[in-house]
């Protein structure tokens, strides 16, 4: 490994916090968040940050790729300061993502998985942001910029290449960078998880409409855990059979 001795020492410590949040003898189960605080370091799932890991949970480095490859959210090249994912799913595309994808595209220069000249920016087109009440939605370092415009996007980068604050639609007031937000991945708090509204009018219409019209969910009946199989125990009884 080639980290420096403080950067080794500080990712020890906080090795070492983020073990201790399992039962003994399940180091293992530390090794999601601990991807995570090596590219809060590193920006990237490195070479040195696997070693890192190896040594640390006594896992073999085969075993440690293999999970860094399954799950997109970790990285195997260096991110830009800010990664920024463009939703082009069916939803999303019809609504103005495909454009949005194409006009940002062609300012960063370039394509998908790259990473601009200057490090700030990395693309991303998106299958799916998971916010398709909000579509087309745009992430930045996983925060939500809900209900975009080519225009709106495109101002967005010219903030981010300016060196201004960009601000999510819902969540910290302030975007983190990508360094940044992975630490809040591997569990320790940034102080700004309290900021913003976390669902919005839209994501919340269905739960207002039935509140208006006194809908509820099923009860189960009493003495079961579980509606359903009272219904089914119901109707085996109707038929004459016994249910199990």
């Amino acid at each position: 490994m080639s980290y420096t001795p403080d950067t080794l020492a500080r990712l020890e410590a906080d090795a070492a916090q983020i073990i201790a949040r399992y039962p003994d003898g399940h180091a293992r189960s530390a090794l999601l968040p601990m991807l995570h605080l090596v590219q809060s370091v590193d920006g990237y799932v490195s070479p040195d940050g696997i070693d890192f890991i190896a040594a640390t949970l006594d896992l073999p480095r085969a075993e440690i790729s293999a999970v860094a490859t399954f799950y997109t959210q970790y990285k195997r090249h260096p991110t830009g300061d800010y990664l920024v994912g463009v939703c082009t799913n069916a939803l999303c595309a019809v609504m103005g993502g495909d454009e949005i994808w194409e006009k940002v595209s062609k300012k960063v220069g370039v394509g998908t998985d790259e990473t601009s000249e200057d490090g700030k920016i990395t693309l991303e087109r998106i299958e799916c942001n998971a916010a398709c009440d909000y579509a087309p939605v745009v992430m930045v370092n996983w925060e939500f910029f809900d209900n975009q415009t080519p225009s709106s996007a495109l101002a967005m980068i010219d903030d981010i290449q300016a060196g201004r604050d960009i601000h999510p639609t819902r969540g910290p007031i302030v975007a983190p960078t990508f360094k940044e937000n992975e630490r809040v991945l591997a569990g320790f708090l940034d102080g700004h998880e309290d900021e913003g509204p976390s669902a919005g009018p839209s994501t919340l219409l269905g739960r207002k409409i039935a509140a208006a019209k006194g809908w509820t969910e099923p009860v189960a009946a009493k003495g079961t855990d579980d509606a359903a199989t009272s219904q089914a125990q119901a109707a085996s009884e109707k038929k004459g059979v016994k249910a199990k």
